[in-house]
């Protein structure tokens, strides 16, 4: 069935006359009526009557409208579902207590009545994948790790760079610091258990570890943020790496210090991923959102992988 004929009898309908129609429609009256009568056709009954005081209905007409309404509607749900700024901007983020979620908070509390769908991806690869097939908008992940390529049509616009911290527990041998330099933590067990091998955060870690002689330790199952915590508040010889923006809460006894890194402050770059054909217009308005409330990037004295010291 012709859709455009099934809009034509709809509109005839509303109209009253074939005239009147056409004129809605911006085409001529002969046209109508061969729509009319190709519709007429197709269903093997008379829809309309003319009179000369307009058009009326038959019984079988009557009876075709309302399913003739509902397919139009359902047309028109159809194309809003995937036209540019109708559906949800669909954006990647690797878990919910990361600097990136915090973005995106702030971003819909900016932008209230752009629809976001979030959605949790494993690694990069994935990530790219998905972009490049549409199924996502875009992602937040840390490129420019060595080694590390993009393909042509995903771009990657720098939004973030977060300082890390230490976070150890209350017996820890530098529980007491306001600060400790990265040199420093070489006499020290770093256990991060969530470092995914083949992963953009694995290679940053590897990156960081190569880069000041350190040992990070990535034994054991990963039991999750909770189990992480405990284990650094009862282990005074254990101590990990989180971001200045990690959102995480702990009991009250566990007594967890989170301890600024320095000389140099390594820094976990964040970067906005999209296609280069992606038209969704809440993008730009999450990247101009991204750009105005980020602190500035390259700041004296942060380090970051593949980067000349800052």
């Amino acid at each position: 069935m012709d859709l455009e004929t099934v809009r034509t009898f709809v509109t005839v309908v509303d109209a009253g006359r074939f005239q009147d129609a056409a004129d809605v429609l911006s085409v001529s009256q002969q046209a109508v009526s061969k729509r009319i009568a190709a519709l007429e056709r197709d269903l093997g009954v008379p829809l309309l009557t003319r009179a000369p005081r307009g058009t009326t209905l038959t019984i079988d007409g009557q009876a075709f409208l309302p399913h003739a309404r509902e397919l139009l509607r359902a047309v028109d749900r159809a194309a809003a579902s995937v036209r540019p700024g109708s559906r949800p901007l669909r954006i990647d983020v690797i878990a919910s207590r990361l600097a990136t979620t915090g973005m995106i908070r702030d971003f819909h509390e900016a932008h209230p009545r752009i629809a976001l769908d979030v959605v949790q991806l494993f690694d990069l690869e994935a990530a790219v994948a998905a972009i490049r097939a549409g199924t996502i908008d875009a992602s937040f992940r840390a490129v420019g790790m060595p080694g590390q390529l993009l393909p042509e049509d995903v771009r990657a616009v720098r939004v973030l760079d977060e300082a890390l911290q230490l976070l150890t527990g209350p017996d820890h041998a530098l529980a007491g610091a306001r600060s400790v330099t990265v040199t420093e933590l070489r006499a020290h067990r770093i256990w991060m258990p969530g470092i995914a091998p083949g992963t953009e955060w694995a290679a940053y870690y590897a990156a960081l570890a190569a880069g000041f002689g350190l040992t990070i330790e990535a034994t054991g199952p990963n039991l999750g943020a909770d189990a992480l915590l405990d284990t650094v508040a009862d282990t005074p010889a254990l101590a990990t790496i989180i971001g200045e923006r990690t959102r995480l809460v702990w009991p009250d006894g566990h007594g967890l210090r989170r301890i600024p890194l320095t000389d140099p402050a390594p820094v976990y770059p964040h970067s906005l991923l999209r296609h280069r054909d992606n038209r969704h217009p809440a993008l730009d308005a999450l990247r101009d959102h991204l750009a105005a409330g980020s602190p500035a990037l390259d700041r004296p004295g942060t380090w970051a992988p593949g980067r000349q010291l800052a």
